[in-house]
């Protein structure tokens, strides 16, 4: 079995195979048994169908650079995730982005000059593989299983969702109201030693407010004001992160550099 061609695979993914009934015929699908795979992430890749959901749990940011994507902050240091549970799962009763939901599956080009896209999977996952227990991913006839359907599909939106992902910013980008983001936050214990985040990028208020009657009708007939005030109200929960943060001893010594967005420096 050979993997499939990756000079650079997306986070979490170690390797890639391509799901095919020859070779897994007889293979399953486990379930997980803890969240390891995303404990060490703090940002994590969001969609903008997500938006709306995922605004009541997480700060939604934008990565630095020349194009940004929209990342749910589950931490605010790079290789913090404060929603993981003692037991190793993610803690109950939040919004599990789309793109934690996907792993170990993927649709990947097998070959660069093509637009062809082939279901993957992460065999260093390990829940995909030979075994007694488990969803069957094909059937006796050789073709999908119900269940590997209904994953393909989950994939296909998935990537149709990143479509209308990247269109958003590039219309954000052509309005250019996103600026730099920074936010410094002080603990009671240490008023003089404000933690300060950077490394990403928001929405500018300022320049939102100032559109012209025209364009802000037009944000809003398209759905994109909406989409831009779930993240500028999910901002607001970048202290409770913090606060969720330091009462699990994960906070960096203030003037050390640490981590928000793709990036960020705490000083």
């Amino acid at each position: 079995m050979a993997s499939a061609p990756q000079p650079q695979l997306p986070l979490f993914y170690k390797d890639l195979l391509p799901l095919n009934s020859r070779d897994h015929g007889d293979w399953k699908v486990g379930a997980f048994d803890s969240a390891s795979f995303v404990a060490e992430s703090h940002a994590i890749p969001l969609t903008v169908d997500e938006f709306v959901d995922a605004q009541r749990n997480y700060p939604i940011v934008f990565t630095a650079g020349e194009n940004p994507l929209p990342i749910a902050l589950m931490g605010l240091n790079e290789g913090v995730n404060t929603f993981i549970g003692d037991d190793g799962k993610l803690v109950a009763d939040v919004y599990v982005p789309a793109y934690i939901r996907r792993y170990p599956f993927i649709l990947a080009k097998l070959q660069p000059d093509t637009e062809d896209m082939s279901l993957c999977f992460d065999p260093s996952a390990g829940v995909v593989k030979k075994q007694d227990e488990g969803q069957d991913l094909f059937g006796e006839d050789g073709q999908p299983s119900e269940y590997t359907q209904g994953v393909l599909d989950f994939c296909k939106k998935f990537e149709e969702s990143g479509h209308r992902t990247r269109a958003f910013l590039e219309e954000l980008k052509k309005l250019d109201i996103l600026m730099d983001g920074e936010i410094a936050i002080t603990r009671n214990d240490m008023p003089d030693k404000p933690f300060v985040y950077r490394g990403f990028q928001m929405v500018d208020e300022q320049k939102l407010r100032d559109l012209s009657a025209e364009t802000l009708e037009t944000l809003n007939k398209n759905g994109m004001i909406m989409l831009i005030h779930a993240h500028l109200f999910s901002l607001n929960l970048m202290r409770r992160l913090f606060e969720r943060q330091s009462a699990q001893g994960k906070v960096p010594v203030p003037n050390m550099p640490a981590d928000a967005g793709n990036g960020a420096a705490a000083n």
